[in-house]
């Protein structure tokens, strides 16, 4: 935490230099056409705001970029109404666009501007409360650097249109490995039955004795193919599962697995069945893995939540080595969670032991995962700052410049009357400024927290689509 602090307050000097150069920047581009200069200083602004985003933790909010040019039937170049015959030109006009049309570019720039001030305002607080400090410069680095609501939709619509197009491939993989199922299994033997029962009917004349001994064969038959219909049911959806859930569902597994499993479950309530189902099977076959490749004796499966979060890590004490590139079952496995916005984490070395954590975000029921007010700091903070703001603002910053331009200097209430003239004005600015941030930052610290809020209710949850 020290060194990220360090970190943000050393980038001071380098923003307050890059923003001094920003102003002669635009005046040359804009006003006397010097275009080309504008793409390189914006990029070194995307590199401030991008180290600070890393510093804080804040996903990068641009637009992606444009494509490569691509050449006509011609062979020709087009941008706009002009042909060429480099994709060089094209390529620098998509990318000068680029630039100047993302939002994010100039809310850079805003931040630019605004960052080192509330900077210099939190030192004393980072020097005193380093971390709740960082908590707020975070707050107040997040509504200009992370991405808007609009960008998180866009962005959400892209990853849900990649996650539909897996999920309709898993669906299909699935349907092609339960036909397989029932034509290798259960229809197979259901035609041998039928045969055999074919055979019985021309000899229970003749030979009541070789009937009797088809029937046997024939009620054999009809077990079996019983049995394997049950592995097939099992397989699309375990009746365990559905009737008590995801807990219950694992120690079964575990009861019939071939190695020493131990159970360990903290879920106070049940995920929706589609996550239940990805997870437990996600489960088994980590568990098949284990005992098939990783030579395994022992496993151990932790199942709990963090809030709103389903986390489950299996552990085995096999030889470990395992490499998803090598086979398509932890794929396998990785496309399945990816439904629910899953994510698979391994680790399993050489020689082992092998341990995988499946984090699913946001699955389980919000009312007894917490509520969505705001924290206790930021409603201090709002409140502070609500009733502080109007001091600098309007008594020591308004009132204050309007009695230096009517050339009154008897009242003995305004700061300014006790600073040298050549620091009365440069006061009263930095005062208007400071209590106009003040109150910026009042209004946006709840729209901030709210948007977070209207995000996490847009989920398929949220929209009422959690069932089908």
């Amino acid at each position: 935490m020290v060194r990220r602090i360090a970190v943000l307050l050393g980038m001071t000097i380098v923003q307050v230099t890059v923003f001094l150069l920003t102003i002669p920047v635009l005046v040359l581009s804009f006003g006397l056409g010097l275009v080309p200069i504008f793409p390189p200083h914006m990029r070194l602004i995307r590199r401030l705001a991008e180290t600070t985003r890393r510093v804080v933790e804040i996903d990068s909010p641009y637009l992606p970029p444009p494509p490569p040019p691509r050449p006509g039937p011609d062979g020709l170049y087009r941008s706009d109404r002009t042909l060429y015959k480099s994709p060089r030109i094209p390529a620098w006009n998509d990318r000068w666009k680029w630039l100047f049309s993302d939002p994010a570019t100039w809310r850079d720039a805003i931040w630019l501007l605004l960052d080192p001030l509330v900077k210099v305002l939190l030192l004393p607080v980072f020097l005193v409360m380093p971390r709740r400090a960082l908590r707020v410069y975070t707050a107040w680095a997040a509504m200009l650097l992370a991405p808007t609501a609009a960008r998180q939709l866009e962005g959400q619509v892209e990853y849900l249109t990649q996650i539909r197009s897996m999920a309709v491939d898993n669906q299909a993989a699935e349907m092609r490995r339960i036909e397989r199922d029932l034509h290798d299994g259960a229809q197979a033997r259901l035609v041998a039955l039928g045969m055999t029962l074919g055979a019985v009917e021309e000899l229970v004349e003749k030979d009541p004795g070789a009937a009797r001994a088809l029937l046997r064969k024939a009620r054999e038959v009809s077990s079996d193919a019983l049995t394997e219909l049950r592995q097939v049911v099992r397989g699309i959806h375990p009746p365990v599962l559905a009737e008590r859930g995801l807990e219950d569902a694992v120690r079964a597994m575990a009861m019939d697995s071939p190695l020493r499993v131990k159970v360990d479950a903290d879920l106070p309530h049940r995920a929706e069945s589609p996550v239940e189902a990805a997870v437990y099977f996600a489960i088994s076959e980590l568990l098949s893995n284990a005992a098939r490749h990783g030579g395994a004796t022992e496993a151990l499966i932790d199942i709990s939540h963090v809030g709103r979060d389903l986390r489950v890590t299996v552990a085995d004490n096999g030889m470990g080595g395992a490499d998803p590139s090598k086979g398509s079952g932890l794929y396998g496995i990785e496309r399945r969670l990816s439904v629910f916005d899953g994510v698979v984490a391994l680790h399993s070395p050489p020689g082992g032991p092998t341990t995988v954590t499946l984090h699913v975000p946001k699955v389980l029921p919000e009312h007894w995962a917490g509520d969505a007010k705001m924290p206790r700091w930021k409603t201090a903070a709002v409140i502070l700052l609500w009733g502080t703001a109007w001091c600098p603002l309007f008594p020591q910053g308004i009132v204050g410049a309007i009695m230096l331009i009517l050339g009154k200097q008897d009242f003995s209430w305004f700061l300014v009357t006790y600073l040298p003239p050549s620091w009365q004005w440069p006061t009263c600015i930095f005062l208007i400024m400071l209590g106009t941030l003040m109150y910026v930052l009042a209004i946006l610290l709840p729209l901030q927290h709210s948007k977070e809020a209207r995000l996490a209710g847009m989920t398929p949850r949220g929209l009422g689509l959690g069932r089908c």
